[in-house]
């Protein structure tokens, strides 16, 4: 059986013969298919965005937040780029203008006064642009007065470093920075289960810290996404209700430093009271629990769901 499913995969059924011939067993029943999700376990949601036609141009008008929520292999690599083109295009401006002025031919002529000593080359030039760019100190290669240009060329490239530096590494920062691993430590129980509790029938689940630091200020949300018509015949395919957990009495605010359960009211005002047991199985709907408080040691505020 194991050979057949490798052969043909997982969506085949195997159906074997019996001893006698008298026919054939009944098919093993197929798995039940697990359902999309709007929003996983782990946090992330399910939902892409297409057909946005001009509309892309108005992420790089928030250029900063584009390139903090791009996955780490591009932001490696746009940073990665971005210094490689910088730094050989102001390389180039220095080799440019000792080509212009004749300095490359005049390198080791002691009387004469290049813009910048000892660059006779291009690899020259780059050598003498990352001293001046990682201010390690001029040296062997320094610029002279007798350059006016390359004073120029020298604030320049001082003040383009300085926003170069300023965006990709304050991006690297926020990004480094971000709490989505210290959410991951924010455990929800696997299952939600509706039971009796003080007399009142109650959906509820768990919620704990595995960290020894605590959250400040931390609460706890409930959203209820499921698709409904209006009377009036309009499908909404993402409509969103809150549930609650506490809201009006102050029990959403959680001291989380032992696991907790967490509890929702099935009362009149419940989207859930007019469900049956066997209606609430065959409901297309889906809760997302959002946590969210400070992280003592950092001040971040992570959202676990």
């Amino acid at each position: 059986m194991s050979a057949l499913r490798k052969k043909f995969g997982d969506d085949y059924q195997v159906v074997t013969t019996s001893s006698s011939g008298s026919g054939f067993s009944q098919p093993v029943p197929e798995k039940k298919k697990k359902r999309q999700r709007f929003v996983d376990k782990n946090g992330r949601c399910n939902v892409q965005h297409g057909n946005l036609g001009g509309e892309t141009s108005r992420y790089l008008s928030d250029l900063f937040t584009t390139l903090v929520d791009l996955k780490w292999r591009w932001n490696l690599f746009i940073f990665v780029l971005t210094y490689t083109v910088a730094w050989l295009f102001m390389a180039s401006m220095w080799w440019v203008i000792a080509y212009i002025r004749g300095d490359l031919n005049r390198a080791h002529d002691d009387k004469y006064t290049p813009c910048v000593a000892n660059v006779y080359n291009f690899p020259s030039a780059f050598l003498f642009f990352i001293e001046t760019e990682a201010t390690i100190g001029y040296g062997y290669r320094y610029i002279t007065d007798k350059c006016p240009e390359g004073i120029i060329l020298f604030l320049f490239q001082s003040i383009l470093g300085s926003i170069v530096d300023a965006f990709l590494i304050g991006c690297m920062f926020i990004k480094m920075s971000q709490p989505k691993k210290r959410a991951e430590t924010l455990m929800f129980s696997e299952h939600a289960a509706i039971s009796m509790r003080d007399g009142k029938l109650t959906l509820m689940f768990r919620v704990g810290n595995l960290r020894n630091s605590h959250m400040v200020s931390a609460q706890i949300r409930c959203k209820l996404l499921k698709s409904r018509q209006t009377p009036e015949g309009e499908f909404l395919p993402l409509d969103q209700l809150e549930l609650d957990v506490g809201f009006r009495t102050g029990a959403d605010q959680l001291f989380l430093v032992s696991p907790l359960t967490i509890c929702h009211v099935i009362d009149s005002r419940s989207p859930f009271y007019e469900l049956s047991a066997r209606s609430m199985q065959t409901e297309q709907f889906e809760i997302v629990v959002i946590l969210e408080g400070i992280v003592e040691t950092t001040g971040f505020k992570p959202e676990a769901f």
